[in-house]
């Protein structure tokens, strides 16, 4: 099975109806070995492949491998027209038993765009949903930054070997989610990240999940990619509409007008997805009690009086709280008036 999960010269789909007809891993290697399936780049590849080498590898980053006959392997990959031969996991469990939902989108995403993305992934994360995304700079990672936040799970699909993390950038959230939860990838040990690899892993984030969040993407976005494969497996398609003026709107626009559903925000995911969750803010554990009744008095963009007859301090003492509360990156100031910052400043 390790073995036929390293060709690249055959794809999964015939690796698949290979097996039907040989019956096992064995007898699909046999069959290659011998020139009735494959390729010769198959063959060559066979030849010099060190299993050995590669299952050491695997120890070294703490991988297992997941093939169809596992009851890890989720029975949702199944329903896509070419299923991984098999997955390469690091962390928790991929049992079917996980409710999840992926998050995708720009990954030159606006301040907003990466607010909602972390916000929906806090709250699918708070009621229990496991969020997926592709770890990229952008939507992906404030989505998985989101569901970290609120001590939940999530789920990062690497288009490059299982020990690669990549992008570099994502190397230290990619280590958070190795704690909390899931690494996936098609890909064995030591294989780079190259450009044809990230469509072949849009597939697998949007087999994995129930539902497709997109959040932002402009003209000819990857996200699109996504968004064709969940529509193929017959996916819910959800998007966050943006400025009409903006770029970065198109893509989710475009999916609105073709009958994607708008929604605004987590709540009206929930309901869309059928759960009648009620989604509580709760302030930062370490707030000085003045900085919480702040915190708490800004349910909406509010001028400091109004924060300061809802929190019942004076205003001189709500400045204060306010100052300091944007210092640490959790409200800021927009024409005068204040509201809460979805991201902490430290959540990126």
């Amino acid at each position: 099975m390790l073995a036929l999960a390293t060709l690249r010269g055959t794809d999964p789909r015939a690796v698949h109806a290979l097996a039907w007809r040989t019956g096992s891993a064995r007898g699909c290697l046999a069959r290659i070995r011998g020139g009735q399936a494959g390729s010769d780049g198959d063959r060559e590849h066979l030849r010099g492949l060190d299993v050995k080498a590669v299952q050491e590898a695997m120890a070294a980053c703490g991988a297992r491998l997941v093939g169809p006959n596992d009851d890890e392997y989720p029975a949702c990959l199944l329903d896509l027209h070419d299923p991984p031969t098999a997955v390469f996991v690091r962390g928790r469990s991929l049992r079917d038993d996980h409710d999840r939902v992926s998050i995708v989108g720009s990954r030159g995403a606006s301040a907003l765009g990466a607010e909602v993305a972390y916000d929906l992934g806090r709250c699918l994360s708070g009621v229990g949903i496991w969020v997926v995304s592709g770890a990229a700079r952008g939507i992906d990672s404030a989505s998985h930054r989101g569901a970290l936040a609120a001590g939940g799970r999530t789920v990062a699909v690497l288009g490059s070997g299982i020990d690669v993390l990549y992008p570099r950038g994502s190397a230290p959230l990619l280590a958070r989610i190795l704690e909390e939860g899931t690494i996936v990838s098609e890909y064995a040990p030591g294989v780079p990240a190259e450009p044809f690899r990230f469509p072949a892993r849009n597939r697998l984030v949007a087999g994995l999940s129930r539902a497709l969040v997109v959040v932002e993407g402009a003209n000819k976005s990857g996200s699109m990619i996504t968004v064709d494969h969940a529509l193929e497996l017959g996916r819910d398609v959800f998007a966050v509409p943006g400025p009409v003026t903006s770029e970065l709107s198109t893509v989710p626009l475009a999916l609105i007008r073709e009958g994607a559903t708008l929604i605004r925000g987590p709540e009206d995911l929930l309901h869309d997805l059928g759960m009648a969750a009620t989604l509580i803010e709760r302030p930062p554990p370490d707030l000085a009690e003045a900085d919480r009744r702040v915190w708490e008095a800004l349910a909406g963009p509010a001028l400091p009086d109004s924060v300061a007859r809802t929190a019942d301090l004076s205003i001189p003492d709500v400045m204060s709280a306010l100052l300091r509360l944007e210092i640490r990156g959790l409200v800021r100031a927009i024409g005068g008036r204040y509201e809460r910052c979805l991201v902490p400043a430290e959540a990126g």
